[in-house]
């Protein structure tokens, strides 16, 4: 079943056409890769799909449901949590108090309950340090739980970010660049996790990320962005042998013969090995004659 359809999704900023017919999907338990050299509009992407832009054309589906034009705060109400580029979180407050705040859409009592105080607030913020205190131990954080975010490093507060997503209970998680300010050591142990969230809570996820390992080592599926378009799309054993894909990332030109890269029956088992979620749902695929590969199969339900 697909849990995100977009479709067409188009947006231009004054002369800039930003992003131009962007089609992907991600199905459920999926963990999608969007990738691309910088400024190639990956980012635009994710505001167009969580609603902080509007897109001039095209569709955002969300479980059967257009929602192009619902606003964030109720694409977060429904499912959708997100990380951001640049870290965005209250520095001045604590760890805990970041990732208490991140639940209050599911707080019960109103403002001026919530003012007077009283043993329904007590227990439902008890409720909310516990599943804070969950959070941190499920991704080592435990030992910054008092200290203030501003004093954190870049890599921790990126981890920390991710808890606050957790802590929205999505259903479909949006990871912009979760791995920027890690090493390949941090990086690696961050797949891991992802991996063991997916399986914990049954998440499915669409990640942005320049960390090219982490992408072939975790993602189903993956789209490459160059220049607001579709590049191309495939099994993470195509991408990465994808002559236009390298060509968009180191500079230069790929010949026109090579973009006919087939997948052999070798990485074809590969992919099932690694990436058994996927491989279930769909057969190997060819890599595109031309720029990019024929969009995919909605899963069926």
């Amino acid at each position: 079943m697909s849990v995100l359809e977009v479709s067409d999704l188009s947006i231009r900023f004054g002369g800039l056409q930003a992003l131009q017919d962007l089609t992907l999907t991600v199905n459920e338990f999926e963990i999608v890769g969007l990738i691309g050299p910088n400024g190639a509009g990956k980012t635009t992407a994710f505001n167009c799909i969580t609603g902080f832009y509007k897109p001039d054309t095209g569709k955002v589906v969300y479980r059967g449901q257009d929602v192009t034009r619902t606003p964030p705060h109720k694409k977060a109400a429904m499912g959708f949590g997100r990380t951001f580029q640049n870290v965005g979180m209250v520095k001045s407050s604590t760890v805990l108090d970041n990732l208490k705040t991140a639940q209050h859409a599911r707080v019960q009592y109103d403002v001026v309950t919530g003012l007077l105080g009283g043993g329904r607030v007590a227990a439902e913020e008890r409720a909310l340090e516990a599943k804070a205190d969950a959070i941190l131990e499920l991704l080592g954080l435990t030992e910054f739980r008092h200290l203030r975010v501003g004093g954190l490093s870049y890599g921790t507060l990126k981890l920390l970010e991710l808890g606050c997503a957790l802590a929205t209970e999505p259903d479909v998680l949006l990871l912009d660049e979760p791995s920027s300010g890690m090493g390949p050591e941090e990086s690696h142990e961050l797949g891991e996790r992802l991996i063991e969230l997916r399986k914990a809570f049954g998440l499915t996820m669409l990640l942005i990320e320049h960390h090219v390992p982490l992408v072939l080592s975790v993602c189903d599926h993956i789209y490459v962005l160059n220049f607001g378009r579709l590049l191309a799309e495939g099994k993470p054993s195509v991408i990465q042998t994808h002559p236009e894909v390298v060509a968009a990332y180191l500079g230069g030109e790929a010949p026109e013969e090579l973009a006919a890269t087939a997948e052999t029956p070798e990485e074809a088992a590969l992919d099932e090995a690694t990436h058994p979620v996927a491989a279930k749902k769909a057969p190997a695929k060819k890599a595109p004659a031309k720029k990019a590969a024929a969009p995919r199969k909605k899963a069926s339900s």
